[in-house]
C-alpha cells in the first residue's frame, strides 16, 4: 500500500505546471467488485472524461499523451488492482506522476488546473486520530504508530526487552516456570515446573511488563497519544497493573497477535480507538465557538486566506464536499471570487488547506452541520 507522508504532501502541494491532473476514485479491497474489475473500469472512465476535457481546452496531443501514458499503464496493471484499499488518488502532469492507495473513501472527482488538488488528502495529514498499539506476548513485543489512515511499526529493541526471558533471566525455564503459548483462540499461556504457582507466574510476567512500560515511557510521554494493547485476555489485567502511562485505553484487542497481519491489527484497533479520533477536532470547534465574538476567529474567506499567508491561522475548518472558486493575489493580499471553475481560476479551499499545512496549522474537513459557523464554507481559529 502506497501511503503518503508530510514530505510527499508538501511536494504535491507545491507543484505547478501548465496542466496538472488530480483524480480520485473510490476502490474496493476485495469481493465481487474486484473480480469484475470495477476499480479499473472506474479509473478508465475518469481518464476518458479528463482526456475529453483536455482536448476541449485545446491542450496539445503530445501533452495529453504524456499525462495519459502512466495512467493507461496503471489501468492495464492487473497486479496493481489486486492490492487496493478504500481510495485511489492520482496526480499527473506531462513531467510528473504519482499514485497513492489510501484507506480514505474518496468520492469520484477530477481537477484540472496549474496545481494539484490536495484537499481530499487533508484527513491523512491532519495528525489527529493518531494512537499507538503495543502488541505484547511473553515471547514477542511489537509497537506501532497508527492513525485512521496508516500504520507503521516502530523498532523498540533498544528500549524494551523483546521477550520475558530477557527480563527475568535465561534461567527462567531452569527455575521451572517454563511456558508454552497455545496457538489457537488466544488461549492462556500454560506454565509447568517444580512447585511454580499462578502467583509466582504473575509476578514474573508483571516484571516483564513493567520493563516494557518503563522502556516506552519517554517515547510515549513525548506525544501523549492513546495506547491500545493487543494481547491475550488473561494478560491484560497484569499489564494494566504494571502500567504507569496515563493514556492507556482500558480496553484490549484480544487474541493472539501472531494470527493477524499489520492492517488487520490496525482495523481491530480502530474499533476501539474510534471514540478518541476526533477529540482534538472537537476541542478546536468548541474553542472557536467560545471565541466566536472575538478577533481570534474568522469566517470571512478573504480575511482567512490573507491570514493563512501571514501564518496567523492555528486551525482551519473547511466544509467537506463544498467548493469556492476564484484567485488570490499574494502581492496585494486580495481575493477574487468566481461562480464556477473557469478561465484558469482555482479552488480557494484547496489553496487555503495546503498553505495552512505548509505554515504549520491544522486543517479539518468538516461536514456542513458540524462547521463552527455554518454560514461560511471556511472558518478559522487564529493564533493568539
Amino acid at each position: 500500500m502506497s501511503m503518503i507522508n508530510e514530505q510527499e504532501f508538501k511536494k504535491l502541494a507545491g507543484y505547478n505546471n501548465e496542466t496538472c491532473i488530480s483524480t480520485f476514485i473510490p476502490t474496493q479491497r476485495a469481493g465481487k467488485e474486484v473480480l469484475e474489475e470495477k476499480n479499473k473500469k472506474h479509473l478508465n472512465s475518469q481518464w476518458n472524461e479528463i482526456r475529453k476535457k483536455l482536448k476541449s481546452d485545446k491542450v496539445a496531443d503530445e501533452t495529453i499523451e504524456k499525462i495519459g501514458n502512466p495512467i493507461l499503464a496503471l489501468i492495464d496493471d492487473r497486479d496493481f488492482w489486486r492490492h487496493q484499499s478504500d481510495g485511489l488518488a492520482i496526480f499527473a502532469s506531462s513531467e510528473f506522476f504519482e499514485n497513492y492507495t489510501l484507506p480514505v473513501n474518496f468520492e469520484a472527482y477530477h481537477y484540472i488546473s496549474t496545481e494539484f488538488y490536495v484537499k481530499p488528502l487533508v484527513p491523512v495529514m491532519t495528525g489527529d486520530g493518531r494512537f499507538n498499539i503495543l502488541s505484547i506476548q511473553l515471547e514477542d513485543v511489537k509497537f506501532y504508530e497508527t492513525s485512521k489512515y496508516s500504520i507503521s511499526q516502530v523498532e523498540i529493541d533498544d528500549l524494551t526487552p523483546s521477550r520475558l526471558e530477557e527480563r527475568v533471566g535465561f534461567d527462567y525455564k531452569e527455575k521451572a516456570l517454563q511456558f508454552r503459548t497455545q496457538g489457537e483462540g488466544g488461549e492462556k499461556t500454560q506454565f509447568h515446573g517444580h512447585g511454580g504457582n499462578e502467583r509466582d507466574e504473575n509476578v514474573e510476567i508483571k516484571q516483564f511488563f513493567r520493563a516494557v512500560d518503563q522502556g516506552l515511557k519517554d517515547y510515549l510521554t513525548k506525544d501523549k497519544l492513546p495506547l491500545i494493547v493487543f494481547c491475550q485476555d488473561h494478560l491484560f489485567p497484569i499489564y494494566k497493573d504494571a502500567n504507569t502511562y496515563n493514556h492507556l485505553i482500558d480496553k484490549v484487542i484480544s487474541g493472539n497477535p501472531n494470527d493477524t497481519d499489520m492492517l488487520g491489527i490496525q482495523q481491530k484497533a480502530l474499533e476501539i480507538a474510534e471514540p478518541y479520533l476526533n477529540e482534538n477536532r472537537n476541542e478546536k470547534i468548541k474553542k472557536y465557538k467560545e471565541l466566536s465574538k472575538t478577533e481570534n476567529t474568522s469566517s470571512a474567506v478573504s480575511d482567512i486566506i490573507s491570514s493563512v499567508y501571514q501564518g496567523k491561522v492555528d486551525t482551519l475548518f473547511i466544509e467537506n464536499r463544498a467548493e469556492i472558486w476564484g484567485n488570490f493575489n499574494e502581492d496585494q493580499m486580495k481575493v477574487e471570487f468566481s461562480d464556477q471553475q473557469e478561465n484558469g481560476n482555482i479552488s480557494l479551499l484547496n489553496l487555503a488547506a495546503k498553505k495552512t499545512i505548509e505554515m504549520g496549522g491544522k486543517v479539518y474537513l468538516v461536514e456542513h452541520e458540524f462547521m463552527p459557523n455554518t454560514e461560511s464554507k471556511m472558518n478559522a481559529l487564529l493564533r493568539f
